[in-house]
């Protein structure tokens, strides 16, 4: 049975949205996007990089899957090193609108109830599953009990407002720290999982 393990990129508010460029994301009127790439040092990129590589494949939502599928397989020589396990791997998309088959290499979208179809990629063998972003897919699967991991990097900002993978539900989730670093920068790369586990 592999793990699914959801790599976030946190401010220190909850917000994940639009952590990469200025318009990665702007629903909801979000202004700050770009917001943690100057949080990106050295041992931020050598945890992003290393997890990517470990993948045994991707759980995408659409958002995150059509702003991957638009750079990665054209992305300059020097970023190979992430595109090539990202464009290789196998990628597997939760999404209402998309249809199979997908043009990005090794892609192919969920069938069914997206929960049943996470937990049954659970009990295949192989690489644990990473997902990257994906905010509404990461809190259906948190709801259903379906990750393993959540290794956040929590940058010292605080963005006022935007998407959340936490929802505020009322629904206590204990979790235990199983590993954690800080940069140079300050932020805080923290690995946590399901304290019942």
């Amino acid at each position: 049975m592999r793990k699914v393990i959801v790599e976030e990129f946190m401010s220190l508010d909850g917000v994940v949205q639009a952590p990469g460029g200025e318009d990665e994301d702007m629903t909801g009127g979000f202004e700050h996007g770009g917001w943690h790439m100057r949080y990106m040092d050295e041992p931020a990129q050598k945890r992003a990089l290393e997890g990517i590589v470990e993948a045994g494949g991707f759980i995408l939502g659409r958002r995150t899957y059509e702003i991957f599928a638009a750079y990665w397989p054209n992305a300059p020589k020097e970023e190979q090193v992430i595109a090539e396990p990202l464009n290789t791997k196998p990628k597997y998309v939760a999404s209402r609108t998309l249809s199979d088959p997908l043009e990005w290499q090794n892609s192919t979208v969920l069938q069914g109830d997206v929960a049943q179809a996470v937990a049954a990629l659970k009990r295949e063998d192989g690489a644990d599953l990473h997902i990257i972003g994906s905010t509404e897919l990461v809190q259906t699967l948190l709801e259903h009990r379906l990750v393993d991991e959540l290794r956040l990097m929590i940058d010292p900002v605080m963005l006022g407002g935007g998407k959340r993978i936490f929802r505020d539900d009322g629904s206590l989730r204990p979790l235990r720290l199983v590993d954690s670093e800080v940069t140079p920068t300050g932020a805080v790369l923290a690995t946590y999982a399901p304290a019942e586990a």
